[in-house]
């Protein structure tokens, strides 16, 4: 299958070249996986979970998630504001893989 990709002239046409560009990063995957753990998440709980990562970083990586539809923002109008993150029906789908990564590194892992 990924020899099929890799011969492929259009590599980014591919649907592994989409997948990745979803998840590509050094945050997006961790983020993605907390959501499916402990959804619905707040901001600073997410910082908690993920430790080394600036606000910065996990702000923009959550906009890029939630502008690729793969989680959703809820923002409740009260002071102070509150904001939760959860996973979309896309994100759930893309859990399966997730899954398979972490089956894949149990059993492989030295």
């Amino acid at each position: 299958m990924i020899k099929k990709y890799i011969e492929n002239a259009n590599f980014e046409e591919t649907g592994f070249y989409y997948t990745y560009s979803m998840i590509a990063g050094k945050h997006k995957m961790v983020i993605l996986y907390c959501l499916m753990e402990y959804e619905p998440v707040r901001f600073n709980e997410l910082r908690r979970y993920i430790k080394k990562i600036s606000d910065k970083t996990l702000s923009a990586n959550l906009k890029e998630l939630e502008a690729d539809r793969l989680i959703i923002r809820k923002e409740y109008a009260q002071i102070p504001p509150k904001v939760e993150y959860s996973l979309s029906q896309r994100g759930r789908s893309l859990m399966n893989v997730l899954d398979q990564l972490c089956i894949w590194g149990e059993k492989n892992k030295e």
